[in-house]
């Protein structure tokens, strides 16, 4: 099979640069292209020298239609309003859209799903290998521990990130309300401020920390009487993230239109 012909989605943040250097070291990828806003500074500078890389011939551009046209997939860490557009995009061509942009309202959600009728869709609140696992293991703990036993979500990010509980903290949390037959929309708790009184049964906590750069930690903590378990996922490098995003798209090449998420890439 021919190289994946594969494009950036914001391709100047620190996220599509970490993009390009994986792209370039990967087997079976071709770096056709990188996109980034219109009146970006970026805009018409070489994409590999934006990386960091050694000068790949290929001007960043600010028009993506031509782009889809051509490219049989593309790689999106940018921003909510960024991703909807894009993804109407892939569904018109019909390519393979691998997202890890976080923030999504749920109406970005519906029109993601509407165009993964048409779209090879690949969407998860991180591609990490390690939190993809972590989910996992999250999950059977909750399953196998009774109520006595809170869940807290604990994360630290950057202090550029600008969404909380990041998207990682929603996929394990998620993961752990799944297990437990309930929703995060009935037993989250994200803020505790003032006197709020004790803490509900089977509740599932969530607390942000943000300063510095880093570049993200996450812990499940199950907290019972005598004895706590957690947990953790620390990541010390963006080209996790990027690695686990050009693995999906790899894997996404060739199948039908659909929603996926990294668990259907790693047989999880």
């Amino acid at each position: 099979m021919s190289e994946m012909k594969i494009a950036v989605l914001g391709a100047a943040g620190r996220m599509g640069q970490a993009l390009t250097r994986v792209l370039v070291e990967t087997p079976g990828c071709a770096v056709a292209a990188g996109i980034e806003t219109k009146g970006s500074p970026h805009v018409g500078r070489d994409l590999g020298e934006l990386a960091g890389l050694a000068p790949l011939g290929i001007a960043v551009t600010d028009d993506p239609l031509p782009v889809f046209a051509h490219v049989d997939g593309v790689l999106d860490f940018t921003t909510p309003a960024a991703t909807v557009a894009f993804a109407g995009l892939s569904a018109q061509a019909r390519i393979v859209h691998v997202i890890g942009t976080t923030g999504l309202a749920a109406a970005d959600e519906a029109k993601i799903e509407a165009a993964a009728r048409h779209a090879t869709i690949v969407k998860a609140g991180n591609m990490s290998q390690g939190v993809n696992l972590l989910a996992a293991l999250a999950s059977r703990v909750a399953a196998a521990l009774g109520p006595e036993f809170d869940i807290e979500i604990l994360e630290m990010h950057h202090r550029h990130k600008r969404d909380a509980p990041s998207g990682t903290s929603l996929l394990l949390g998620r993961a752990v309300a799944d297990a437990r037959s309930v929703t995060l929309a009935e037993r989250g708790v994200r803020t505790r401020d003032g006197d709020i009184g004790p803490r509900r049964e089977g509740d599932i906590g969530f607390a942000a920390l943000r300063g510095g750069d880093v570049v993200g930690e996450h812990r499940v903590i199950f907290a019972g009487p005598g004895e706590r378990i957690e947990l953790a996922h620390i990541a010390t490098d963006r080209g996790i993230f990027a690695r686990g995003a050009v693995k999906a798209a790899l894997w996404a090449r060739g199948r039908g239109p659909g929603l996926y998420a990294m668990t259907d890439v790693l047989g999880l």
